[in-house]
């Protein structure tokens, strides 16, 4: 049986910053998890990658966006369905090893831990690049330094600061997206006050070469430039486990997925290809929501969506921080990394995992600067679709722990997927086909990014068989 990590409430007094056995702590809010849950699906890409989706497939990148969100829905809806019966700060790495055996939950959490510190060097490049253009006197490297000190800070103090600071970071990101919606749509319908776009209008959707002006297949390759936006969905799952009722902190989240990628995605990019015309150069040169925001005439559009941009880059790397620690103390606790990896300080902090973790991170900013065209790029490609196999490892893992669970446990089958055993099979079926086109993708650099994803994938999971049977063979040499 997957081990489960010691959660115990967290203390209100100063502790000792010494390392201790205690475990994580129950140290998030309900307000704190909420805010984690609805800021986890709006990643900085939404406002950054969305416009070479409008570009590709015009209008129907709504269809694009639809048909990622409804795989986003269903994979957590799996996800929540192990989680509720079991919180873990593991999440679908520990369901993994137990529903498919310990080289899957090795290989799935450390590709996933991977993906995370690869994304940290990401992000606090762009953070930084936004701060250099504010105050170019700190060189951007510079600025890039002081955000992952800051938030590894952040991360250090106790999983209640990592949660404040996310809470304001998504709650921003929130208020920014409702406000762009609510605006944007009374623009569209002609009823916002003083505002007269000439270019606003429903009719957006057909008027510029038709709902599909690219044709159909454009809607897949959409879903190949929309996909990675979507990742974070699951950061809730793995935060609930340091809260002080987990079975209704996942419950909540997953029950509450199919409304926020509703409004949040959907709605927004809805009010940006109604906007404007889905071919206006604008939104190439300036980007989606810039140019929207622009073409209202509101003054500093652009100013306004940097800050935007940056509050999400911050939100980012202070949740990719704590999701890799994360992901590395599940790690440590189950002998799959090194034993410093589960140690916590009497805060609750996991300070070993949370430190190697932004240490790589820091390397791989170092070789953003130094070598951006190849050791970065390779970096970044071959995490790239990382995802996919995240959300393919979840698949197979609820397909086991249902019946696991069913025979253990079956009154913790608080959420249920839907339509078992068949849907869950149809979503895989989905997310292979989406691995399978990306390899017929050479423009957007698809097929890269998956050998070089499967090319990594196939060394994690070489390791993790050998490791596994060289603990059978010492088992057997110990009873002997």
């Amino acid at each position: 049986m997957t081990s489960q990590p010691t959660l115990t409430k967290a203390e209100n007094g100063p502790g000792d910053p010494g390392e201790s056995h205690s475990g994580l702590h129950a140290g998030l809010k309900n307000r704190h998890l909420s805010m984690i849950a609805i800021g986890g699906v709006i990643g900085a890409g939404l406002f950054v990658g969305s416009s070479s989706g409008i570009a590709t497939a015009g209008p129907g990148i709504l269809l694009s966006y639809a048909l990622v969100g409804t795989l986003v829905v269903l994979v957590m809806r799996m996800l929540g369905e192990m989680s509720a019966a079991n919180p873990t700060s593991g999440s679908f790495s520990a369901h993994a090893d137990r529903a498919l055996g310990p080289w899957a939950g090795f290989s799935i959490g450390w590709l996933y831990w991977f993906f995370w510190v690869v994304v940290l060097a990401v992000e606090a490049t762009a953070g930084a690049a936004i701060l250099e253009s504010w105050i170019p006197a700190v060189p951007q490297w510079g600025w890039a330094l002081i955000v992952m000190v800051v938030l590894t800070a952040t991360n250090l103090v106790s999983v209640g600061s990592y949660g404040e600071f996310e809470f304001w970071f998504a709650g921003i990101k929130v208020v920014a997206i409702g406000a762009f919606i609510v605006v944007g749509g009374l623009a569209v319908f002609g009823v916002l006050p003083g505002v007269d776009s000439d270019k606003a209008g429903v009719g957006n959707l057909v008027d510029h070469g038709g709902f599909l002006p690219n044709g159909p297949g454009a809607i897949l390759t959409g879903v190949l430039l929309v996909v990675f936006s979507f990742m974070g969905s699951e950061i809730a799952t793995l935060a609930a486990g340091e809260s002080e009722d987990p079975q209704r902190a996942v419950t909540k989240s997953t029950n509450s997925i199919i409304w926020r990628i509703g409004v949040f995605y959907l709605g927004s990019i809805f009010v940006v290809v109604t906007l404007l015309p889905w071919n206006d150069p604008a939104i190439k040169e300036q980007g989606s929501y810039v140019a929207a925001l622009d073409s209202l005439g509101i003054a500093n559009a652009g100013e306004i969506m940097k800050f935007i941009v940056l509050t999400s880059v911050l939100s980012c790397l202070n949740s990719g921080l704590y999701t890799a620690s994360r992901m590395a103390f599940s790690l440590g606790e189950r002998g799959d990394a090194p034993k410093a990896f589960a140690r916590t300080t009497s805060r609750g902090v996991p300070r070993n995992a949370i430190i190697a973790s932004v240490v790589f991170g820091f390397v791989a900013v170092f070789f953003n600067y130094e070598f951006p065209d190849s050791v970065f790029l390779f970096l970044v490609n071959s995490s790239g679709a990382v995802a996919l196999f995240v959300w393919l490892v979840i698949c197979f893992s609820q397909l086991r722990m249902r019946k696991i669970i069913q025979a253990e446990a079956p009154e913790k089958l608080v959420v249920r997927m839907w339509l078992y055993p068949y849907l869950t099979w149809a979503t895989a079926g989905l997310i292979v086909f989406v691995l399978g086109y990306m390899l017929t993708d050479t423009e957007h650099d698809g097929r890269t990014t998956v050998l070089l994803s499967l090319l990594v994938a196939a060394i994690v999971i070489a390791i993790a068989l050998v490791r596994q049977r060289l603990k059978g063979r010492n088992a057997v040499r110990t009873e002997v």
